[in-house]
């Protein structure tokens, strides 16, 4: 029963000596207000817009730009396909039935002229065709296209010597 006394003494002493406690609000409302003023807008170069999507055009356009704060520069330009131009030309000649000057048209390529001879089938020589031209490209190889074979025959050219259209 002592035990059960000095348990209630120590239980009041302890809660008398305590001192209460309230809940305290921990939420803080507050408003931010910004604004932003902007007074000019940022500097930009535009590249014109160079449009070559149709198939039947051998060309092929580029454009760029550069932007500072304080300068900007564009362009644009386009660059014409030979090898194009030359099949165009020649399906044309050859579609109004000229089909030497078709052919013709073509072998100004190295790559075509040096196909055809090794095929069997050499290029045309000022309206002769087949054997007959044959004999006349051997008579006059100076008269084709530059690295042709009948011309590297004569002449080894250097490796930096090579190229194409």
């Amino acid at each position: 029963m002592n035990r059960l006394i000095l348990w209630t003494t120590l239980v009041v002493v302890f809660t008398s000596w305590a001192q209460p406690s309230y809940a305290v609000d921990t939420v803080t409302s507050a408003t931010v207000s910004s604004s932003t003023v902007v007074d000019k807008s940022p500097p930009t170069a535009s590249s014109p817009s160079i449009v070559v999507n149709n198939s039947d055009i051998c060309q092929t356009g580029m454009s760029g730009a550069v932007q500072t704060s304080l300068f900007g520069i564009s362009g644009g330009l386009t660059t014409t396909d030979v090898t194009c131009e030359r099949i165009k030309l020649s399906r044309a000649v050859f579609g109004m039935g000229l089909k030497v000057a078709g052919i013709s048209l073509l072998c100004q390529d190295v790559r075509v002229w040096n196909a055809l001879w090794m095929a069997g089938s050499p290029c045309p020589y000022l309206g002769s065709i087949g054997v007959a031209a044959k004999d006349l490209w051997l008579a006059n190889p100076d008269r084709a296209p530059e690295y042709s074979i009948i011309r590297s025959a004569e002449k080894e050219p250097e490796p930096d010597d090579y190229g194409t259209d």
